[in-house]
């Protein structure tokens, strides 16, 4: 037997609900408290001008690039071309990279890749890589985490196709530069804006074709999800693997846009690297696997999930999402799992900080919905 039910989240000993000025309050104390901690845990790191976790080091690149906004720098992560081959072949194509593109205004990060593989930029290390990159960025440098963009050429290219779904919670928008999609997934792409580019007569390993295909998947998926999925598709017509900077352009596209880290639709699908949280939502570690999927909506302080592949969900709120003095309703499929009010802690705010390392992931409160107790993945 299937039984549906919510478990509240109860307050800690000791812990206290707030209003939701507390919680704003809150939010910029712990804010603050997490760049300090954040300049001391790096400052070797931020000198070398490198990223590293367990010994592996991405050297970065930096330069910084207009007035900075009253909402905090922009972020441009810049991934370069190359592969298998020489490291000083590698090289050259970080050297190009550091001045491929220019923002209007931000910190551009050209960062050298730790490998010299033909899958250099898609490795599993290079996740928690970037949520490092980012978090000295947020801490040194002020920018802002809603305002933080990817691209690549290239090889660089490839990574883009993996790290802009991998990751989809992280970025404000993605552009893809000559790369191959392989097997990838675009349904995380819901809320992430997302460009391809490539040459008309980049023929090797079949990019044009399958670059065009997948520009017609997007086409496919905004058709389906209108206010979602936005995207343009550029396939250069006469052109080759090097399309002449015409894909320049993405920069000032991918500026319009900034992250929204709390959608009120979300499709989250696990890729080949396993991510237990996206947005607000995190499953159960113990069951995480490729494929398993959750779809969900949030209006008017009901949460309507439709699909969920694992046994339960935390829910990680906040008033820009749902207002919390007002009850909240969690259903799935048509029945309701959980009515009633949440409370604010400033617990929960620490909790989701220290787990996610990004500062709009700062949530005051926090429901977890049992889906089923004898689970089985339907994947």
């Amino acid at each position: 037997m299937i039984l549906f039910a919510a478990s509240l989240l109860t307050l800690a000993a000791g812990a206290q609900s707030m209003s939701k000025a507390e919680a704003e309050a809150c939010r910029q104390q712990l804010a603050e408290e997490w760049k300090t901690a954040k300049r001391q845990q790096y400052q070797q790191l931020w000198q070398d001008s490198k990223a590293e976790i367990n010994s592996l080091a991405m050297p970065i690149w930096l330069w910084k690039y207009g007035e900075k906004p009253a909402d905090g720098r922009s972020l441009w992560i810049s991934l370069h071309g190359g592969g298998n081959t020489h490291p000083l072949m590698n090289d050259q194509q970080w050297d190009n990279q550091k001045r491929l593109y220019r923002p209007a205004e931000g910190v551009y990060v050209a960062p050298r890749a730790p490998y010299n593989d033909w899958d250099m930029w898609c490795k599993q290390a290079l996740d928690g890589l970037y949520e490092q990159l980012i978090q000295m960025c947020v801490a040194y440098l002020d920018v802002n985490p809603d305002k933080v963009y990817i691209m690549g050429y290239s090889a660089g290219g490839d990574g883009v196709w993996r790290m802009a779904p991998r990751m989809a919670d992280r970025w404000a928008a993605a552009s893809m530069m000559a790369g191959h999609p392989g097997d990838v997934s675009l349904l995380n792409l819901r809320n992430t804006p997302f460009m391809i580019w490539c040459g008309g007569d980049d023929a090797a390993y079949d990019r044009n074709k399958l670059d065009r295909e997948r520009g017609l998947e997007m086409d496919s998926l905004q058709q389906a999800d209108p206010e979602g999925y936005i995207h343009e598709t550029h396939i250069m017509e006469g052109m080759g693997h090097w399309m002449m900077r015409a894909d320049t352009v993405a920069v000032p596209w991918m500026a319009k846009y900034k992250r929204n880290p709390y959608p009120r639709k979300i499709v989250w699908q696990q890729e080949e690297v396993l991510r237990p949280s996206f947005y607000w939502l995190q499953a159960p570690a113990s069951e995480l696997k490729r494929g398993q999927r959750v779809r969900l909506t949030c209006e008017d302080n009901r949460i309507e999930i439709s699909e969920c592949t694992y046994s339960q969900l935390t829910l990680w709120l906040c008033d820009e999402l749902v207002d919390l003095d007002r009850p909240v309703t969690v259903s799935y499929q048509g029945r309701t799992l959980f009515r009633g009010k949440l409370q604010r802690t400033r617990e929960n705010m620490r909790q989701s900080l220290s787990e996610r390392g990004d500062l709009s992931y700062c949530f005051p409160a926090k429901v977890k919905i049992i889906i089923s107790e004898n689970y089985k993945a339907t994947i």
